[in-house]
């Protein structure tokens, strides 16, 4: 005999979610679109049809119960599914047509795929492309909650349900201000660099730091743009892509000629799901992009 379906509503799954991810009620309802009322009575109802306490309400600030967190992780779940199931019933309806998410690294979206991304729209005006550009944890986070339908990041260790293919590979160089007397690895730094859970980041450091060098971090920027303006203005030191770096007007100079470090940037998507005919296109495009 099998398990009777709990009837709940999508709205009360975004309701629980909000309410683990948001800083108050309050906010939580706003984020929602409804009134606290309204959201603490669909919290209400999503205990009563789960017979789970979700809130610990013995508190000033509500809070999820362990019960709360569990079923919030099943919530994220469901609605991945539902965003997947509403994806596939718009492509069975408009054939090749219709929309589709992708996210990039602003490097990818600038220098390496811009081009293919006009290209594309221009030989397939029945799509809509909406391009998200964030840094790689980021978008990897909306590419598992299937928010996207494709990524363009650093790449990463495998994910379970996510197929990674690298497009690029980009040395990385170190960069420092005008005028700098470039010394031994030692003496090299302050840093500028991207933050803290970058993983552009985390290879220059680690390389930096195998060497013996001290990788003090003085000032943060997910931007290349921004990091290269900083070097610009004596603040510190940087490693990026020498596309990022050397870009007229304002371009950098090496410290150094050979790259201290490699990234590599995967085209990801999931591969729990067959890729649409519009998706297909797009991974196709890139690849001969890449190439």
């Amino acid at each position: 005999m099998g398990v009777e379906l709990a009837d709940v509503t999508i709205a009360q799954l975004r309701y629980l979610l909000a309410s683990r991810d948001e800083e108050s009620w309050k906010v939580a309802a706003a984020s929602c679109g409804v009134s606290p009322s309204a959201f603490s009575q669909g919290i209400a109802q999503l205990e009563r049809k789960l017979d789970l306490d979700l809130i610990d309400r013995s508190g000033r600030q509500r809070s999820l119960t362990a019960a709360g967190y569990a079923a919030a992780t099943h919530a994220e779940l469901v609605l991945a599914q539902m965003r997947e199931l509403s994806r596939w019933a718009s492509e069975v309806r408009e054939g090749e047509a219709g929309l589709l998410v992708v996210g990039m690294i602003d490097t990818a979206a600038v220098h390496h795929f811009g081009d293919a991304l006009v290209a594309f729209r221009r030989r397939y005006p029945e799509i809509e492309l909406r391009l998200i550009v964030q840094p790689s944890a980021s978008l990897t986070e909306l590419l598992l909650r299937s928010e996207v339908d494709l990524i363009v990041a650093v790449e990463v260790a495998p994910m379970q349900n996510v197929q990674s293919v690298p497009l690029v590979r980009e040395p990385m160089y170190v960069y420092a201000p005008p005028g700098t007397d470039i010394g031994a690895e030692a003496t090299w730094g302050p840093w500028v660099t991207f933050p803290q859970a970058s993983r552009s980041r985390a290879l220059a450091g680690a390389e930096l730091q195998r060497r013996g060098v001290d990788f003090t971090v003085v000032a943060e920027s997910s931007q290349p743009a921004v990091l290269r303006e900083m070097v610009q203005l004596g603040m510190g030191w940087t490693v990026l892509s020498s596309v990022d770096a050397e870009r007229e007007p304002h371009a950098l100079r090496r410290a150094h000629p050979n790259a201290v470090t490699e990234r590599v940037l995967s085209m990801s998507h999931r591969s729990d799901r067959t890729p649409s005919p519009a998706l297909s296109r797009l991974i196709d495009a890139l690849r001969v992009e890449a190439s």
